[in-house]
């Protein structure tokens, strides 16, 4: 069995390359830094045992999504897909700038979507598994961080439709929708001051990842970690949707 982890080299896609390792899966592993993943297939090969790949890549270029999934049929079968590969940005739109939002678009959307559909002919011959890593952020509007909620929702809405598409040929697919959790993301997304992240304590990646494996491979179709943040994402069904957007605002602004 051989399963392709995008954004391998840190954070959640980290700890689920362990988690897919531990299942016996060769693992296909992406990323942007070479560095990083050559080190963790080093120390997955050690101990473990399974096979790996490495092939660097960056996903906000277009051109690049289509070279990897190249080199990963030319590896051979895919069993599993794994799309977690996506970045944030925190700030108010009219003062973001515009490259960086259309990178993570592309990274975040474009390139998932694009890997789902290159690669899903393997997936539908063998049965195989797909994940995409969304957010709780899916599940409503963000300010502060307009485009990547919105990017997430998108993640969500396109993995439960496809989900339903491909259960006749045997393919499932899940949503995994964690919510703030111990990463680069924070770092990365510039949210150090969000009151999201500020002064709490919050999931580490392998828990997470852990949470998320289990749940691709029982086919469950939207994964929220965390009975808080599911009770959040039901919630939002019921409640006004300008109150979730006061609430939301409220709870991502910048901390003092």
């Amino acid at each position: 069995m051989r399963a392709l982890i995008t954004g391998a080299s840190s954070g959640i896609g980290r700890a689920l390359a362990f988690e897919a390792a531990r299942a016996g899966y060769e693992l296909i592993l992406s990323a942007r830094r070479s560095a990083e993943l050559a080190d963790l297939a080093e120390e997955i090969r050690r101990t473990s045992g399974v096979k790996v790949h490495c092939l660097t890549a960056d996903l906000s270029n277009s051109a690049e999504v289509r070279g990897l999934a190249d080199r990963v049929k030319a590896l051979g079968p895919l069993d599993v897909l794994i799309n977690n590969a996506g970045f944030g940005l925190y700030n108010e739109f009219k003062d973001s700038e515009l490259d960086p939002l259309l990178n993570m678009l592309q990274l975040n959307v474009s390139a998932l979507t694009a890997l789902c559909k290159l690669l899903l002919p393997d997936l539908i011959q063998r049965r195989g598994k797909i994940m995409n890593v969304a957010s709780t952020a899916a599940f409503q509007p963000g300010p502060y961080m307009a485009a990547y909620y919105a990017s997430k929702s998108y993640v969500l809405n396109f993995s439960e439709a496809i989900a339903e598409e491909l259960a006749p040929l045997g393919v499932t697919v899940t949503a995994l929708c964690p919510g703030p959790t111990r990463s680069e993301f924070q770092e990365r997304a510039a949210m150090r001051k969000s009151a999201l992240v500020a002064n709490r304590t919050l999931p580490s990646s392998e828990a997470v990842a852990a949470y998320g494996f289990k749940a691709m491979q029982r086919g469950q179709r939207v994964a929220i970690h965390g009975s808080l943040n599911w009770l959040m994402a039901q919630s939002i069904r019921f409640t006004p949707r300008a109150l979730v957007l006061k609430l939301v605002k409220f709870l991502s602004r910048p901390s003092p």
